[in-house]
């Protein structure tokens, strides 16, 4: 990280505390097709472009507006890195929301398939991850201000959490066999996996592959934030069907899912605000 990092978190929750003096303690962090999940919840909504040092996604299905109330705030759009952000504008947004004084966040992801036993429409509860993106946010000085200079990574996924979701998703899904669990790897992209990187993804234990999640957890658990991942599967990853891969769908794919989504992540919220 860049030495001001910790002046760019500072700036813009000063942006943010202009408008709302609102705490929340759930922060979610929305990925492609599953913005309107913010539209569930209460809140002032405040677009990027308000928020001081804040870039603007540029992707399809990544709205870009804050909404932020007394019990939860939601981002809805993040910031790629196959965008040509750096990692500091690319976990910007979780810093921002310690800032705001969140205490768990649930980081939300359109994620290809690797396990062969899953199906496009399933979501799954990450328990692990495996960085393939060839860098990491903590990369430079470190701010002890923030975190340690070497955080633990051994539960990047709060164990405790991760039951408390196995059991809100018996009573809020369509179909509770829809909820899988898995360890998600994160590639750069934008360009789509090969097959032959798919193969390796699965030989060294990944069930969904995705292009984020990865450096905001890793984010997270520098500042000791709890955390809860779940990816939606939009397709099954290259090579395990004979068909190209196309973000439309992609996007479609995280549309048709978004009741079970918002069911689940709705208890999972009233749960945690109990």
């Amino acid at each position: 990280m860049r030495n001001d990092f910790n002046e760019r978190v500072e700036k813009a929750v000063k942006s943010i505390r202009k408008i709302t003096g609102a705490t929340p303690k759930i922060g979610l962090i929305l990925g492609s097709g599953l913005s309107e999940i913010s539209e569930k919840l209460e809140g002032v909504e405040i677009p990027y472009s308000e928020i001081d040092g804040f870039p603007e996604p540029s992707v399809a299905g990544h709205k870009g507006i804050m909404k932020i109330g007394d019990d939860t705030v939601t981002l809805a759009g993040r910031f790629h890195f196959y965008e040509g952000w750096t990692m500091d504008e690319v976990v910007l947004p979780t810093a921002l929301l310690h800032g705001l004084g969140v205490e768990t966040i649930i980081v939300t992801n359109a994620a290809g398939a690797v396990n062969k036993s899953f199906s496009p429409g399933n979501i799954v509860l990450l328990k692990d991850h495996i960085n393939l993106m060839g860098t990491n946010p903590l990369i430079g000085p470190n701010n002890d201000e923030m975190g340690v200079r070497f955080p633990d990574m051994s539960k990047p996924y709060t164990p405790e959490l991760r039951e408390m979701v196995k059991e809100i998703a018996k009573e809020t899904l369509s179909n509770p066999a829809n909820l899988k669990e898995g360890v998600y790897a994160a590639f750069t992209g934008p360009s789509y996996e090969t097959p032959a990187e798919i193969k390796m993804a699965r030989i060294i234990g990944a069930d969904m592959v995705g292009m984020s999640t990865v450096p905001e957890v890793v984010v997270a658990n520098w500042l000791g934030l709890k955390v809860i991942g779940l990816s939606c599967a939009t397709n099954m990853a290259a090579g395990i069907l004979d068909q190209p891969l196309n973000h439309a769908e992609v996007v479609e794919t995280g549309r048709k899912v978004q009741n079970d989504m918002v069911n689940l992540i709705m208890g999972i919220v009233q749960k945690l605000n109990n």
